[in-house]
């Protein structure tokens, strides 16, 4: 099996309240095979069940090379691992030879699923809608939406700076978050997460309030600015901005604290039921 370049941006998808992982990869996605096939066999040990699948499948056995990408995706512990992945079209050469009453309305989903990435390349506002709509099936309401948007648009400048100014993707872009994370909230990214009582898989940001929205923006366009009029370059030079932007914010946040007597940073989620839900809302 020869090892393909390694993806790292990840985006899982759910289906039955189960996750599948993904990676976007010369141009379509790539669902780690493992996942789809424990969904469909609930077998206990998937190890064992694709190598009986394989060998009771001919076709399947002599493709299986083909089939299978070996890419890097988010394993159950946090970290980066290579996994067998495929491609829509290996995927459903796989269902095949699944016997699941799942298997059918599986296939259609995750048509779907392909076709509404698709969508969004030739048409970037129709993912700006879904998602707009799944925070909203998620309880949120119009005013965190729009600061969790306008957040994110930061972000994105920020991580495109990066991008350009030499910066790696993955592990140094998460160091840089973490520094400005930690500098304007007084906590690093793993310790707010433990705050929320969040996993690892859980996104931090779809859990803040607009307060921790707010500031989180303010970091990041703070070094961004920063970062710009310096022309900083690669990891060590982009730690300074990181720094100086991430403590604009933190002086923002105490003097707010000050006047209002209220703590910015919150342990609430929304993991928790409607009331903690709408308790964020009207914040």
């Amino acid at each position: 099996m020869q090892n393909k370049k390694i993806q790292k941006n990840t985006l899982p998808i759910v289906f039955e309240n189960k996750k599948i992982r993904r990676v976007w990869h010369d141009e379509q996605w790539y669902f780690v095979i493992s996942d789809i096939v424990k969904i469909l066999s609930e077998s206990k040990d998937v190890k064992q069940y694709i190598k009986k699948m394989r060998m009771r499948d001919p076709d399947l056995f002599v493709n299986w090379g083909t089939i299978c990408t070996p890419l890097e995706v988010i394993s159950k512990d946090g970290k980066k691992r290579l996994e067998n992945m495929s491609s829509l079209t290996g995927i459903f050469r796989i269902i095949q030879s699944i016997s699941s009453p799942k298997a059918e309305p599986f296939k259609q989903w995750l048509a779907k699923v392909g076709q509404e990435r698709i969508e969004e390349i030739n048409n970037p506002e129709t993912a700006l809608n879904r998602s707009r709509e799944y925070w909203k099936k998620q309880g949120r309401g119009d005013k965190w939406i729009q600061q969790r948007m306008m957040g994110q648009e930061t972000h994105n400048k920020l991580t495109d700076y990066w991008k350009s100014a030499g910066v790696e993707q993955g592990e140094e872009y998460a160091i840089l978050t973490n520094i400005i994370h930690e500098e304007w909230s007084g906590l690093s990214v793993k310790k707010h997460k433990e705050l929320k009582n969040l996993e690892k898989t859980n996104n931090l940001r779809d859990h803040m309030s607009d307060a921790e929205l707010i500031f989180t923006a303010l970091a990041e366009l703070s070094t961004r600015q920063i970062a710009e009029s310096e022309q900083a370059k690669g990891l060590e030079d982009n730690k300074i901005p990181a720094k100086r932007g991430g403590k604009i914010a933190k002086d923002a946040r105490v003097a707010l604290e000050e006047k209002t007597g209220e703590k910015v940073i919150t342990k609430n989620n929304f993991l928790q039921d409607n009331k903690s839900i709408n308790k964020l809302n009207d914040k």
